[in-house]
């Protein structure tokens, strides 16, 4: 993935480096006020003065998460899975909590992974750029909405999402072309798409896979995607995550196993790791976030009848 590189794009890449570092302080400070906030009035699923100290499951899911989305299976879905199975936080709380906790992982992960690739700097800027706007409306609208639309929002998404892992693995996406930037239609299109994305990333389907389609739908080489990708997806974490801790809408705890849990997986991953053969790996995440789909979806049908049981 690592190549030479024009002297632009390795000064776009110095300038987006620290202007996550900056996202990243933000971060940081806005999500610290959150907790203190929740740990002294409560809310987010908790009484006044309780802990917030984290337990073995959600260190565990934060760990095993990270390091699978690290080598490239993707954290969202794998986690929204496991909080359901194992009925670790309310339905509504999963989208805040995601994305509040995964964000300290992912950033790190750019800032390992974010290398020299020869891609256009104004089509990065501009596709990272359309993501942040995507997430902040998107979270703005997900964090206000009740049970029932989340849980039939990330059923739909969780479905999309092993759609695109499944046509993944049986090769039926495309493979992309060898361009290295984009102009005019196919520009304007790569930044609506990106937009819509980092909407959706706000409701639980995570960018990494169908960022990658996109590109390759638009003629891009593939390696293209992954400063694309991980570039949209740190910027747009921090920003999304101010907008949930704003409303509450997340599970303090469970976020801060996937934080503490998630950020040791990711240095094993990346520095000891490195690759492994996932694709056995990749059908079982497709199962799983297929049932999970499901379970979803029951959900929202049952807390519909029950609201029309209530009203009638």
């Amino acid at each position: 993935m690592q190549a030479s590189a024009p002297a632009d794009l390795g000064n776009a890449k110095t300038i987006l480096l620290a202007a996550l570092a900056a996202f990243g302080l933000l971060y940081v400070v806005v999500v610290g006020r959150g907790f203190a906030r929740v740990r002294k009035e409560g809310g987010a699923g908790h009484a006044p003065g309780s802990p917030l100290a984290p337990e073995a499951k959600r260190l565990g899911t934060g760990f095993v998460t990270n390091f699978f989305d690290t080598l490239g299976i993707g954290s969202y879905a794998t986690t929204t899975s496991i909080f359901k199975f194992l009925k670790l936080i309310p339905d509504e709380q999963i989208p805040g909590t995601l994305t509040i906790g995964h964000t300290p992982p992912v950033i790190v992960q750019a800032f390992i992974y974010t290398r020299l690739v020869p891609v256009d700097a104004t089509t990065l800027i501009l596709m990272i750029t359309a993501s942040v706007v995507g997430a902040w409306l998107g979270a703005g609208v997900v964090a206000r909405w009740p049970r029932r639309k989340i849980q039939l929002g990330m059923g739909l998404a969780l479905f999309g999402a092993a759609m695109l892992m499944l046509s993944s693995l049986l090769e039926l996406t495309p493979v992309g072309g060898e361009a290295l930037a984009l102009s005019g239609t196919k520009l304007g299109l790569a930044i609506a798409g990106n937009f819509m994305l980092g909407a959706l990333m706000t409701l639980g389907i995570g960018l990494y896979a169908p960022c990658m389609i996109l590109v390759s739908l638009l003629g891009m080489n593939p390696t293209a995607a992954f400063p694309i990708m991980m570039g949209s997806c740190a910027f747009l974490m921090p920003v999304a995550s101010a907008r949930f801790v704003k409303h509450k809408s997340f599970n303090a705890r469970a976020a801060l196993g996937l934080m503490i849990g998630g950020i040791p997986a990711v240095l094993i991953a990346a520095f000891i790791v490195v690759s492994l053969p996932l694709t056995y790996v990749q059908w079982l995440v497709v199962v799983v976030v297929l049932y999970t789909s499901a379970t979803m979806l029951r959900s929202a049908a049952r807390e519909r009848a029950l609201t029309a049981a209530a009203q009638s």
